[in-house]
């Protein structure tokens, strides 16, 4: 992973345009972060896009992958099922200390899932959360994904927002699990801000949540 990524303080967190990279080292680089962190390391918010990949939550089924294609399926130890990355698609990873947040896993969940709600809103677009599928969802249509990995009061892994990407690899599993589930992007919600600007306003609306 590219280490002159462009980084800013935000109201407590140190927020890392991190721009395209493979999941496998942003994976591993999660991973380390959260190893080698202690109670006195900042908390930090990493924007992203993966290249096409699916990802697999610990407990996932491999029935949810329909169909097989080229794009390759990684094993990763978050939360969820089978989701989709790719590129035009926002990814926020989480990576914080939730305890001193005094945050629970569903609470972490609820904020996260708001912060993604408020965004959409400020484009006049009515999104919602779901008590039995985690994400956010526009209609019955899903327009983000979140899995997340707790490790002694530290997590990692996060959110991801569709906004102006190919869909149609999500045709190839049941997004979350879920068969037959349609998701959506920003775009063909009518919002024609890119994915820069999108991360930015993410960011914030993300800080602003966690730290209420």
């Amino acid at each position: 992973m590219a280490l002159n990524d462009k980084t800013a303080l935000g109201h407590r967190f140190i927020i890392r345009q991190k721009g395209l990279a493979d999941y496998d080292s942003t994976w591993k680089a999660m991973k380390d972060f959260t190893d080698t962190r202690t109670s006195q390391t900042c908390d930090e918010i990493w924007l992203l896009q993966h290249p096409a990949v699916y990802t697999q939550g610990v407990a996932g089924k491999p029935e949810h992958l329909l169909i097989e294609n080229d794009i390759a399926v990684i094993k990763t130890d978050r939360g969820g099922q089978i989701t989709y990355h790719g590129t035009g698609q926002l990814v926020a990873y989480l990576l914080l200390d939730i305890k001193r947040l005094r945050l629970g896993v569903r609470e972490l969940v609820r904020r996260m899932e708001n912060a993604v709600i408020n965004l959409l809103g400020e484009y006049q677009v009515k999104a919602h959360g779901r008590i039995d599928a985690p994400g956010v969802y526009v209609g019955k249509a899903k327009i983000a994904s979140l899995g997340l990995k707790i490790k002694k009061n530290f997590c990692y892994h996060g959110i991801a927002l569709n906004v102006d990407m190919d869909l149609r690899p999500f045709s190839a599993i049941n997004p979350c699990g879920y068969a037959g589930m349609r998701v959506t992007q920003t775009k063909d919600q009518g919002i024609t801000d890119g994915l820069e600007a999108l991360s930015l306003k993410l960011a914030d609306h993300l800080q602003n949540e966690l730290t209420h």
